[in-house]
């Protein structure tokens, strides 16, 4: 793209650059300048900063200036920003460090990239994390996010940890949960949850150790950060992954679910068996509560197939558990010299406790028979159907 259609873009995507800022006082003339060559569209947040960036700011006249009275956090900036930007009218928000270390002159590759996408899109900078001068802990931290992103939303990116992105704002979340470095980890799940895409795009980076400021703090922001992603993580699998598999069941027939979902799943024959296997074992397990996070925890664990593994488990629906229960009871009850005569009794809670460990032991017998024989007749039944698999 030449320089005037960049500008062009910008003007007719109703695009914004967002610049958030605590104490850069050293590199945030240099950043807003470098903007400043591409849009006058600028929202700068300062952040509190308590050294020389209030007067810098009053040097652009031309942009648009948020000061806010006390330090809160990148988060609580970028949020600030967001909710500024639409009430301005704009579609779109690229995000811009102050610390020196983002190029403004990647700026017409975010825009490229959009306009190539032909969709709303969540683009993230993706820097080269192996070039000289990155700090080894970056890199970790890095590869870290990476890991837990695609865990949280099945998407695989190189790069989750960049401030340089570009937000579609209208199609982010509108009420966040975290104030300071971990929202940009809850802003792409969360997005990436509602089905929007996030993509990365190969930006330059310069780490600058005279210059750039860095207000990470490695124990207590990675402590938050984790925090994060257990509370993503466990909603991803109690919530996430059994609404999208309810959804994309729902769009199809039974026979396209079994040919797409099944048949032309990811695995040989044998993963599928397996993953069929573990999900019945799970299912006729006395887990309950629990059977989605084991059966998607083990799933990936062992590397199976997580949707068939979901699928199977559903073996123990409220309208089957009775007779689970009465199965259990009876397989048990010669292991223990427990009552096998179940049916002449009334099943309820009071039973089961009183006869638990007859109920284990029969649950355990029960699921590990169920498992074996689901596990060889869907491995015989592939076979048959899709033997090049093997």
């Amino acid at each position: 793209m030449t320089f005037s259609e960049v500008q062009n873009a910008i003007f007719e995507n109703k695009i914004c650059v967002l610049i958030p800022t605590y104490n850069n006082e050293k590199t945030l003339r240099r950043v807003i300048d470098g903007v400043l060559e591409y849009t006058d569209s600028i929202i700068v947040i300062n952040d509190g900063s308590t050294d020389s960036t209030l007067n810098i700011l009053t040097e652009y006249s031309q942009i648009t200036i948020i000061n806010l009275p006390e330090n809160k956090g990148k988060g609580n900036g970028l949020k600030t920003g967001f909710r500024k930007a639409k009430e301005l009218g704009y579609h779109y928000a690229i995000t811009i460090d102050s610390d020196g270390q983002h190029y403004p002159d990647d700026i017409p590759v975010f825009v490229k990239a959009l306009l190539d996408e032909k969709q709303e899109v969540l683009l993230i900078g993706n820097r080269n994390m192996s070039q000289d001068g990155i700090p080894k802990k970056s890199s970790f931290g890095n590869r870290f996010s990476n890991f837990w992103f695609w865990f949280e939303t099945g998407i695989k990116l190189e790069d989750t940890q960049s401030g340089y992105r570009l937000y579609p704002l209208h199609k982010i979340p509108k009420k966040y949960f975290t104030p300071k470095f971990e929202f940009e980890i809850e802003i792409i799940v969360r997005t990436a949850w509602r089905h929007i895409p996030v993509k990365n795009v190969p930006i330059k980076v310069l780490y600058d150790p005279a210059e750039r400021v860095s207000h990470f703090r490695p124990f207590k922001d990675f402590t938050r950060i984790s925090i994060l992603n257990t509370i993503l993580v466990t909603i991803t699998l109690l919530y996430i992954i059994p609404r999208n598999f309810v959804n994309n069941f729902k769009k199809k027939s039974f026979r396209k679910f079994i040919q797409e979902d099944v048949l032309e799943s990811d695995g040989s024959n044998r993963i599928k068996a397996f993953s069929i296997a573990l999900g019945v074992f799970i299912g006729f397990s006395p887990f309950w509560g629990f059977h989605t996070l084991l059966v998607i925890s083990l799933s990936v664990l062992f590397k199976l197939n997580k949707v068939l593994a979901f699928v199977a488990s559903n073996v123990s629906l409220p309208p089957f558990i009775p007779f689970i229960i009465a199965a259990a009871l009876y397989l048990g009850a010669p292991f223990v010299h427990g009552e096998s005569n179940i049916l002449s009794q009334e099943l309820n809670f009071e039973l089961v406790k009183n006869n638990l460990l007859q109920y284990v032991i029969g649950s355990a017998i029960l699921a590990t028979t169920m498992s074996v024989i689901s596990g060889v007749a869907t491995f015989l039944f592939l076979n048959k159907v899709s033997p090049e698999n093997n």
